[in-house]
């Protein structure tokens, strides 16, 4: 091999890395923005007041349709749980079924939701200590 014919062959290995320095970034798979947070706040009972939280999750969530975002995981889980909570039943059924739409590996959590919603009896964890 000589020389000269080493810096020819490094050539297309130069011309890859630099065309991938010039590579957009990938694009988020969901439009997270604040969720992680808010519902670590909510599970630690030091969140806004759930009628906040709902408007807070309702403006996210028209700021990711309009950016043409997906809304992540659980997000329509959570919605429901804060609608619930405020005693909205039927939006809360609402979020859980697009839930399940959305992500068909929540179906078990959300039926069970559903059910309990319903008046169904769903399994319910037995009490720490039974005295």
């Amino acid at each position: 091999m000589s020389r000269t014919s080493l810096p020819w062959r490094a050539l297309p290995l130069a011309g890859a890395l630099l065309l991938s320095a010039c590579a957009a970034p990938n694009k988020p798979l969901y439009s997270w923005e604040g969720f992680p947070r808010q519902q670590y706040e909510v599970l630690q009972r030091s969140g806004a007041d759930p009628n906040a939280q709902i408007q807070a999750m309702q403006a996210h969530a028209e700021k990711a349709r309009a950016a043409g975002a997906a809304l992540p995981p659980g997000f329509r889980a959570h919605l429901g749980m804060l609608q619930l909570a405020t005693g909205a039943a039927e939006q809360a059924r609402a979020s859980w079924q697009a839930e399940k739409l959305a992500f068909p590996e929540s179906a078990p959590y959300m039926d069970q939701l559903l059910k309990r919603l319903d008046g169904g009896t769903a399994a319910q964890p037995a009490p720490a200590n039974p005295s």
